[in-house]
C-alpha cells in the first residue's frame, strides 16, 4: 500500500478516535473520520497482541490491505480509516475478512455502491 494511503502517527489515530465516528460487527470494528483536504482515504490497522503471535498479526494486516486494495475504488476518498481486528479474525480467511470489511463500510455508507460477496 502507497505510504500515502496508511495512517502511521499516533497522533493521527487518535484524532480518528476521538472525533470520528465508529460501526462494528463480530471481526471488526471501524472508526472513520471526514478530511476534506486529502483527495483519496487513508488507513490505519491495528491488531492486537491477543489475536494472537506475531504471524498472525501480520497475516490479518496482510488481508485486510489487500481487501482495501480490491475495494480501493468503491470506497470514498476524503476519509481517514481505522481498523480494528477482534479475536475472531484469527480464525478467518480472506474471502470472510473481506466480507465483513464490506460489511463494515458498507453500513457506515463509505462504500459508493452496494457490493455483493
Amino acid at each position: 500500500m502507497k505510504k500515502a494511503y496508511r495512517i502511521k502517527k499516533n497522533e493521527d489515530f487518535q484524532k480518528v478516535f476521538r472525533r470520528g465516528q465508529s460501526f462494528a460487527n463480530r471481526q471488526l470494528v471501524l472508526y472513520y473520520m471526514k478530511k476534506e483536504d486529502q483527495s483519496h482515504f487513508r488507513i490505519g490497522l491495528s491488531v492486537s497482541k491477543k489475536i494472537g503471535h506475531a504471524v498472525m498479526r501480520n497475516q490479518i494486516k496482510r488481508y485486510l490491505r489487500q481487501a482495501f486494495h480490491e475495494l480501493e475504488k468503491e470506497i470514498h476518498p476524503n476519509y481517514d480509516l481505522v481498523i480494528i481486528a477482534r479475536k475472531p479474525t484469527n480464525q478467518m480467511e480472506f474471502h470472510e475478512i473481506k466480507k465483513s470489511l464490506t460489511h463494515v463500510l458498507s453500513r457506515s455508507k463509505l462504500l459508493n455502491k452496494k457490493i455483493r460477496t
